[in-house]
């Protein structure tokens, strides 16, 4: 069985994020190859799409999401992300056991069948706020604690979040939706395994079962992949663990180029992996998350996280993990540079080096 060292499985998963090289590709089809793009930040997909499209403009996903091409609500791991509309409809019913099994441990209902039938009762004559939701709940479950009450609209129903909900600078109310009337459609009965597999590996393969977990949030997935192994590629890495692909999947040579990429908190490029090593330093990830649920925005040199940064204005403040060598501070530089201009156009803009 064929192993791969890790600096194939970094370009190889360069190629696979669509990091490799930026072409200007349109966001519905980034957001379709990505599955689901990490959106508890609002501006966070909007730099995730900046980063592997040359032609993408902020005006583009705000369209999408007005237009309902891609749409926004709880789906891996529980947390916010955004998909497309069609994704999302059999996405969601594949991941519902999870986010079941999660509002079962932060949300404790007697009854959640009459939760979640009250809930949709509840949502029927419109959007709400979360809050709203709950207050409107507390009458019939007046033993659960609003928080409680929140957390289980949240996950046990498929809401989604109607602009201006996760535009760009939106801080502001998030609005909640039943997802069935918002498609126009009914979403899929039953799960979607084997497509789940297959997206996931055509984004962030090959991996392992414990990979696909980590990131999708489910669990034993183990049997699932075992009852496909005849119709994948199986590889190994240096720790012998066993990974899968798609049998047609091409595999980098890691002799490839890699330019400066500069990620958004919470992308899931640096979160699709149990192990992270294909692009984060062992040594280097509690740099990178650091606890408290916090995932820094990072940049990558050579394939691999080599600094983290964060913006005030027009100013950018890059800090890296050890010294860059001139040619790389000077691309680190540039790509600053056209951020910037992507995020505070007319602004005065600074690199500064932490």
């Amino acid at each position: 069985m064929r192993v791969l060292p890790a600096r194939v499985l970094n370009r190889t998963y360069l190629r696979r994020q669509l990091l490799a090289e930026r072409l200007p590709r349109p966001a519905a089809d980034i957001v379709r190859h990505l599955v689901a793009v990490q959106g508890q930040e609002p501006d966070s997909p909007y730099l995730g799409l900046w980063a592997r499209s040359s032609s993408f403009q902020r005006a583009d996903l705000t369209a999408l999401l007005h237009d309902r091409t891609v749409v926004r609500g709880a789906m891996l791991r529980g947390t916010q992300h955004l998909s497309t509309g069609d994704d999302f409809g059999w996405l969601r019913p594949t991941l519902q056991p999870m986010l079941d099994r999660l509002a079962g441990r932060l949300s404790r209902v007697d009854d959640p069948v009459a939760f979640t039938a009250a809930a949709r009762e509840i949502l029927a004559a419109g959007p709400l706020t979360r809050p709203e939701i709950a207050r409107r709940l507390t009458a019939r479950f007046p033993e659960v604690e609003l928080s409680g009450l929140t957390l289980g609209a949240h996950l046990r129903l498929a809401l989604l979040h109607p602009p201006p909900s996760g535009t760009w600078g939106h801080r502001g109310r998030v609005t909640c939706v039943l997802a069935d009337d918002y498609l126009g459609r009914p979403l899929a009965d039953g799960v979607a395994m084997e497509t789940l597999v297959w997206r996931y590996l055509a984004a962030f393969g090959p991996a392992s079962a414990k990979d696909l977990q980590v990131w999708s949030g489910l669990t034993r997935l183990a049997g699932v992949l075992a009852g496909l192994k005849a119709r994948l590629r199986v590889f190994r890495d240096e720790a012998g663990t066993d990974l899968y692909d798609l049998p047609d999947a091409p595999i980098a040579d890691p002799g490839e180029p890699a330019p400066v990429v500069f990620l958004p908190e919470f992308d899931n490029a640096v979160l699709g992996h149990a192990d992270r090593a294909r692009i984060i330093h062992p040594g280097d990830r509690s740099l990178v998350t650091p606890g408290w649920s916090i995932v820094r925005p990072t940049v990558l040199v050579d394939g691999f996280v080599a600094a983290v940064w964060s913006r005030r204005g027009g100013t950018l403040t890059v800090e890296p993990f050890r010294p860059l060598a001139p040619g790389d501070r000077a691309a680190v530089e540039a790509r600053a540079a056209g951020l910037l201009e992507f995020v505070a156009p007319g602004d005065a803009h600074e690199v500064r080096w932490a």
